[in-house]
Formats: structure tokens, C-alpha cells, sequence
């Protein structure tokens, strides 16, 4: 691999970063607004800091960002309430989260949610692409990921890695 190929992590993620519209953190933000969103049709500034465990001030600065980028509708004191292409943002964010975190739920992962919270926003479209198959692929064939889950078994607590 050449010089110019090769990144550190942090190098990666500024990468990417130039060629995202979202922050991580705001695509957490966009993620939970949609959830709630689906169920209520609203959600209010508090709810959503209780939700993701932040400060009202601060929900206030990334909300008042989404609604630059008009992904949402929101008033000061009022409810915040997606726009049509927020409600987009929103499907595709929610859908990512479930196919990493499905993903890792076949390879054995138990505790999923801080492996699919760090691993959601860093990945490419080819590699969720791919996650997406592979979780089709373990669905249509449930015999296979049988003999996976069997295989981890006899192996849990023995050192395979070397």
C-alpha cells in the first residue's frame, strides 16, 4: 500500500467527515428525533436530552443546526418535527443502526449497542452494503448460522485467535 493510501483512524474519520452533511452526533440526534418522531409524530427538547443523555442547552445547538439544514421544523419552546427529507435522513440512519447491530448479533456479539453506536458512523456504503446481504443471507439461511452459533460454542473461552 502506498504512502498516500493509508490513514490513521482519526485521518479516516476527517475523510469522511468532509463528505458528510451530519456529524456523528447529529446522526444520533436525527436517529432518536426519528424514532420518537415515528411514534408521536413530535418530540420535545427535553424528551430528546432524557433520551440520549445530554443537556437541554446542548440539544438546543444541534437542533437549531438540523433545522439549518432542513432536515427539521422547530420553534423555540415548541416541538421539533421532521421534515420530509429529514424523515429520509431518519429511515436510512435507523436502518443502518439495525444492520449493524444485526450484524454483529450473528457474529455472537452479546452487548451490541456501543459496538453498533461506534461502528454505525464509521463505516463505508460498500461495507454497510455488504452487512445488509450478509444479514439477508444469515435469514435465508438459518441452517448456517446454526452451525456458526455451534461452532462458537465449542471454541468460547479457547484461544483460536493465533
Amino acid at each position: 500500500m502506498g504512502s498516500n493510501n493509508f490513514y490513521t483512524v482519526r485521518g479516516y474519520q476527517t475523510l469522511k467527515r468532509r463528505n458528510k452533511m451530519l456529524t456523528s452526533s447529529m446522526e444520533d440526534y436525527m436517529e432518536m428525533i426519528y424514532r420518537i418522531c415515528l411514534k408521536n409524530g413530535y418530540i420535545r427538547i427535553n424528551t430528546l436530552a432524557e433520551l440520549l443523555n445530554v443537556q437541554a442547552p446542548s440539544v438546543s445547538r444541534v437542533v437549531e443546526k438540523l433545522k439549518a439544514r432542513k432536515l427539521i421544523n422547530y420553534e423555540k419552546y415548541g416541538v421539533i418535527q421532521l421534515t420530509d427529507k429529514g424523515k429520509e435522513m431518519g429511515a436510512f440512519l435507523l436502518k443502518r443502526h439495525i444492520t449493524v447491530e444485526t450484524f454483529l448479533k450473528h457474529l455472537g456479539v452479546k452487548e451490541t449497542l456501543m459496538d453498533t453506536e461506534l461502528i454505525e458512523h464509521n463505516i463505508s456504503m460498500e461495507t454497510y452494503e455488504k452487512m445488509i446481504l450478509f444479514n439477508l443471507f444469515m435469514q435465508r439461511h438459518p441452517e448456517i448460522l446454526r452451525k456458526y452459533n455451534d461452532f462458537i460454542r465449542e471454541h468460547e473461552g479457547m484461544d483460536q485467535i493465533n
